[in-house]
């Protein structure tokens, strides 16, 4: 990593009495905005969970601009809290702070979930803070039931949807493993792609449950052979998947000897005289910044 790179924000966060915190935008009615009602009883219920992201004022000492964070502010003085825990940025501009937020897949809102339960936390009480129904708390809490862990441990950090994720028990532990791969390999988390997984799979591998089950729609004829072609192309991905590192060392050795050569004023000098079209194609391989 280079000596040059630095830190966007502080690392700690401090408190700040809201009265010394400036808005950058004007919210007339913030009671009116869906999200508020949400955050209200979020810090309501358990407080303020995350900080607001300010600003200090180099001409004001002591105010700072809130960068991130507007609805809380108000719902802090709404409730007739003074002060504010916040983190201060180094940069005042605007996406600095959001640019670094990586939002919570649905596995990582199961594991939190679950984790404030073991420490405690009724889910009626996170329920209330997160503004949804008991029952949606209580269906995340059970997400990865019948999910195998190395599949889970794969989709942990990708925005896979809970009904996608349920469709994941109908097969076996084995056969989730190899649909995660796949979707990470495709980048594809779409309930659609895992249904046709899902239909492609041999009996052998589907749970007892959809075994029994017929798939409306399609004869006996018809998954047989989408099984099969399931097969074929699970196969020719995992090959490609197999050749692909090799490839790439091969064409990152080529691409090196290529600017080497380009680099030689004589070779350059022929290439361009007898062989521009070549010359062409190995200049863009050599600015090429990625293969």
């Amino acid at each position: 990593m280079s000596d040059d790179v630095k830190i966007g924000f502080e690392l700690q966060k401090i408190q700040i009495p809201l009265d010394d915190l400036l808005p950058l935008r004007q919210i007339k009615e913030p009671g009116k905005i869906g999200r508020y009602k949400a955050i209200f009883v979020s810090i309501k219920e358990v407080g303020l969970i995350e900080p607001l992201m300010v600003f200090p004022q180099i001409d004001m000492p002591g105010k700072y601009l809130i960068l991130d964070g507007h609805l809380r502010w108000h719902v802090l003085k709404e409730l007739g809290q003074t002060k504010a825990d916040c983190i201060l940025a180094r940069d005042d501009e605007c996406f600095t702070y959001n640019a670094r937020v990586s939002r919570i897949t649905p596995i990582q809102e199961h594991r939190m979930i679950v984790k404030a339960v073991n420490q405690g936390v009724k889910p009626e009480r996170i329920a209330a803070a997160l503004n949804i129904p008991v029952r949606v708390v209580k269906a995340f809490m059970n997400l990865l039931s019948g999910i195998n862990g190395e599949a889970a441990d794969l989709l942990k950090d990708k925005n896979i949807a809970p009904r996608t994720l349920k469709l994941l028990r109908q097969v076996n532990e084995v056969r989730q493993v190899e649909i995660a791969e796949l979707m990470v390999g495709t980048d594809n988390y779409s309930n659609g792609y895992v249904e046709a997984l899902i239909l492609g799979t041999p009996k052998d591998q589907l749970t007892k449950v959809v075994t029994a089950k017929k798939r409306k729609g399609f004869s006996p004829e018809n998954i047989a052979r989408m099984e099969a072609e399931m097969a074929m192309l699970e196969r020719d991905f995992k090959a490609m998947e197999t050749g692909y590192g090799q490839n790439v060392l091969h064409l990152t050795l080529a691409s090196a000897y290529i600017r080497k050569l380009l680099n030689n004023g004589n070779v350059t000098g022929l290439l361009k005289a007898s062989h521009a079209d070549i010359y062409g194609e190995f200049e863009k391989i050599a600015n090429l910044e990625a293969l």
